[in-house]
């Protein structure tokens, strides 16, 4: 009798144990790359007849690979010639096909919306299709061939170029987004395929001030000397051990000048740690495009040295004080900065070999592209008609129902082009209902926009809102919202609508 006791015993703790490992979330591998590429632009000659200097453009993107198909976002910013400020956000689509081992074609199109720094870009809608020829290294690939842009939407930049890229692999793992906040022991998940080293990462929404050093002027010529210009925008850094770290800053004006003006800027970073973990030094270097609202950066090109403080306050939320310098290489244009943020450090998609805790939880998060539709958008000087945008929106789930939410829209309609917003805010969304198929959800973004001669003021926006997702499968759901966006120093004062796609996963979080 008790033989048998003990191999049912043994079997029903067998059977538990299989349970158990069937339920840890599928590791699904999204094999994907990074690319950043190059063009020179040929300007149109001006309403004077004097040719203009070449626009040097520079682009980073992402994009998911689908066998030999690709897709994904990019960015696009002035770097040199005289269009500092000048800023486009699109969507990629390609095709790459290999001839031999080593060699391959890359064929593709960008379609997007932006422009700025006066330039005659229109509304803002752009085309700029490639053919490259390809080498592929063993870590990274270089690509160079024909291009071709054209600003279609009453633009004036129509211009053949070569362009030259580099493209790194980067796959991300992931689970569907029905496994979000599921929460699994660490000892479990080490004998599943989430036995895996962890990317350390720490997201940051910030305000920054940018007090200005040099004599630099404004593009109607006035001095901008003594001027502090205020800044409100978001930071991603990545580690690659437990110092070094590489970092993505994006920020837009929302006070001390006309609206208008953002910089995106990206670097490394080192990271000194003491008293226990809880408080950290961090000294960063970066380089970018930034202009706009009127600052006149030249090429747009900007440099970044910093150093922070930061101090845990809960959980994995630090406190961060930052000082530093934002400049164009000649100091033309020269900003003493000083900012404030919120830090949340994360390990995602893997478990630590020295852990802390004895749970982990996988956390939902979606990328939703989209375009918007403002009806009646007020100008400055223009007449009033709608303004559309294309718009890209990042949710990152607190639980299965609140989550936080960073949104960056950039005008491709509307003789606009000049227009762009980056904004933040919290969202609330219900359970899928009618088969699963059906959520809704409302959420309110508040930041800074401007440019185009849209009537912002100096660039602060609310924008709530309500909408639906309609799910198409266990990543994509269409996505449809209406609102209403208010300009806190402008007349900008106007209901939208817009539609799109919403790509959902998760992401397992270990402390």
């Amino acid at each position: 009798m008790k033989k048998s006791l003990f191999i049912l015993t043994l079997i029903f703790c067998q059977l538990i144990q299989a349970q158990d490992k069937n339920s840890i979330p599928v590791n699904k591998t999204l094999e994907g790359f990074l690319a950043v590429d190059f063009l020179s632009i040929d300007m149109p000659t001006n309403d004077l007849g004097t040719d203009e200097d070449h626009m040097g453009f520079t682009g980073i993107h992402y994009n998911l690979k689908f066998n030999n198909f690709y897709t994904g976002l990019g960015m696009y910013g002035a770097v040199r010639g005289k269009r500092g400020g000048f800023f486009t956000l699109g969507v990629n689509a390609g095709y790459k096909s290999y001839l031999s081992k080593k060699l391959f074609i890359d064929t593709g199109i960008h379609f997007g919306g932006g422009g700025g720094a006066g330039a005659p870009d229109g509304g803002g809608a752009f085309i700029l299709p490639h053919l490259n020829l390809g080498l592929q290294f063993q870590k990274f690939s270089l690509t160079g061939g024909y291009s071709y842009i054209n600003f279609f939407d009453a633009g004036n930049i129509i211009s053949h170029q070569l362009n030259f890229g580099l493209q790194v692999p980067i796959t991300i793992a992931s689970a569907n987004i029905d496994e979000a906040e599921k929460e699994f022991t660490i000892d479990h998940l080490k004998k599943s395929e989430w036995n895996r080293k962890p990317r350390r990462m720490s997201f940051m929404m910030h305000l920054n001030n940018l007090s200005v050093e040099k004599s630099a002027t404004n593009q109607r010529g006035e001095t901008l000397l003594g001027k502090t210009i205020r800044l409100a925008g978001f930071e991603i850094n990545s580690y690659t051990n437990d110092h070094w770290f590489y970092f993505a800053k994006f920020d837009g004006a929302y006070d001390g000048i006309r609206a208008g003006y953002m910089n995106i800027i990206l670097g490394a970073g080192y990271h000194f740690s003491f008293n226990q973990n809880r408080t950290n030094i961090l000294t960063k270097f970066g380089m970018g495009a930034g202009g706009g609202g009127g600052v006149d950066s030249q090429g747009g090109v900007l440099i970044y040295p910093d150093i922070s403080i930061e101090q845990h306050i809960a959980s994995n939320i630090y406190l961060s004080v930052n000082k530093g310098l934002l400049m164009s290489p000649n100091s033309y244009f020269k900003t003493s900065t000083f900012g404030v943020g919120l830090k949340y450090y994360t390990n995602i998609n893997g478990v630590l070999e020295n852990y802390t805790t004895s749970n982990a939880k996988f956390k939902g998060f979606e990328v939703i592209v989209k375009q918007d539709a403002y009806f009646n958008a007020k100008r400055m000087f223009l007449p009033t008609e709608n303004l559309h945008q294309i718009s890209v929106q990042l949710n990152y789930f607190l639980n299965k129902n609140l989550y936080l939410a960073g949104q960056t829209s950039f005008a491709n309609f509307g003789n606009a082009g000049a227009y762009a917003e980056g904004i933040v805010g919290l969202g609330l969304q219900s359970n899928y209902f009618m088969n699963d198929k059906v959520n809704v959800f409302v959420q309110g973004l508040i930041g800074g926009a401007g440019g185009g001669d849209i009537s912002t003021g100096e660039g602060l926006i609310m924008k709530p809102s309500a909408g639906f997702n309609y799910k198409l499968n266990t990543n994509l759901a269409l996505r449809g919202a209406a609102g209403y966006v208010k300009a806190r120093g402008g007349e900008l004062s106007s209901p939208f609508i817009n539609l799109g796609v919403s790509y959902q996963l998760s992401f397992l979080n270990s402390k």
